[in-house]
């Protein structure tokens, strides 16, 4: 008789030694393994795609802490469910200590993580959230401060396959029967999870129970044809798409750009192909085109509310505007050298005319010709430093002009 459990819940690791995937975590030298196993359990968020590991490792954590380990999902939660989880920390069964476990953060508002700032600042309880987006735009700053940042990557073919034979053999022993998959059929099926091992595991299934004997590999390449295209989920493929597809805007190759943004969509990643082209039109076009930015921002909005797959057509637009535009970093590298100072301790004091609210001695610009006056803006430890150098484009060209004609006059 078959166990009623879903297939991909009995799958889940109960120990670090079976996970599959996220070796810089949880490898023999993984990060969260050694604070694990040096009795260091503190606040953590877990980021990455679905189906990674990220509610199986909060399960391993609190058996390995002797935690009582209550979960909760921020798109249905509310705060009086977070105050009974607080509760549990006064009663019996929170004796040990309470580790919560807050999947999607993101979807608690300021207020709700403000309320829950106040219970793993005292140690009532020791949180893990887990985000499927950047929690360094949606998660409260306070609540970033005190915990640790943790990200989990695609799952890699080789390791959904491991499992994938873990549920194909379950799958026989659980009707008593003997299917055969080989390991290029499994293979196949792990390639169209996209890095997701619960998906992975839902493909298999279907698999399984569509087969009589033996899956083969073309049967898998079959069964699962509409599921992610062939876009390979391996640890680094996902990211080296999207690093390919910044080389080739930055190197002005609009096909291999075009081919790389094929590539991400294919496989369904609208919304990092969005992400990237927007830092790529800051980052690599920048003050050569400055519109370029604004484009982009356009396209990618407009392609995030068609969705996939007419998203690939506002994106292709952008891909290709700014492969071929001029190309200039000059903004990018004017930044990284200001915080190189600032990271140095440098510039602690501002200039007493631009201080607020009494400005002594601050000049106004716009009541001298061409609105320009010389005076001193940076810090004095740094007046004298220049964090942005002109660019070889028609745009800083002109703007360089105006510059000089300004100050010279």
């Amino acid at each position: 008789m078959a166990e009623n459990r879903p297939l991909a819940d009995r799958m889940r690791p109960t120990s670090l030694d079976m996970m599959v995937g996220q070796e810089h975590l949880f490898g023999k030298n993984g990060t969260l393994r050694r604070l694990i196993e040096g009795g260091r359990i503190g606040n953590m968020i877990f980021y990455g795609p679905p189906g990674t590991g990220k509610t199986t490792a909060a399960n391993i954590i609190a058996e390995m802490s002797g935690l009582t380990l209550r979960r909760l999902n921020a798109t249905t939660a509310s705060l009086s469910d977070v105050k009974d989880v607080i509760n549990d920390t006064t009663g019996l069964f929170g004796s040990s200590g309470v580790l919560l476990y807050l999947d999607e953060i993101q979807y608690f508002n300021r207020k709700q993580q403000q309320v829950l700032l106040e219970y793993i600042e005292d140690g009532r309880v020791v949180l893990i959230a887990s985000t499927t987006d950047n929690p360094y735009y949606y998660v409260y700053k306070a609540v970033l401060s005190r915990s640790s940042v943790f990200e989990f990557k695609p799952v890699g073919t080789d390791g959904i396959s491991v499992v994938l034979r873990r549920a194909w053999d379950t799958l026989n022993a659980d009707r008593r029967l003997s299917k055969v998959a080989s390991d290029e059929a499994l293979r196949q099926i792990a390639l169209r999870g996209g890095g997701d091992v619960r998906r992975s595991i839902g493909l298999l299934e279907n698999a399984y129970f569509m087969t009589d004997d033996e899956l083969s590999a073309d049967a898998a390449r079959e069964l699962s044809a509409n599921s992610l295209g062939n876009y390979d989920a391996n640890d680094d493929v996902h990211y080296d798409l999207l690093s390919a597809l910044q080389k080739s805007i930055r190197g002005s190759d609009p096909d291999a750009a075009i081919f790389y943004l094929a590539k991400l969509l294919e496989g369904g990643d609208l919304i990092s192909a969005c992400r990237r082209l927007q830092v790529i039109a800051s980052e690599d076009i920048g003050l050569a085109y400055p519109m370029a930015a604004a484009i982009t921002r356009a396209c990618c909005e407009s392609a995030k509310e068609l969705g996939l797959p007419e998203a690939n057509i506002p994106l292709s637009h952008a891909a290709i505007l700014l492969a071929t535009a001029p190309k200039s970093n000059t903004a990018h590298i004017a930044y990284a050298a200001a915080a190189e100072d600032v990271h140095a301790g440098k510039g602690q004091e501002v200039p007493k005319q631009l201080q607020s609210p009494m400005f002594e001695g601050y000049k106004y610009p716009h009541d001298y010709p061409g609105s320009y006056v010389k005076q001193q803006y940076l810090p004095d430890d740094v007046k004298n430093n220049v964090y942005y150098r002109f660019g070889e484009n028609k745009t800083e060209g002109a703007a360089r002009a105006y510059w000089e004609n300004i100050k010279n006059k």
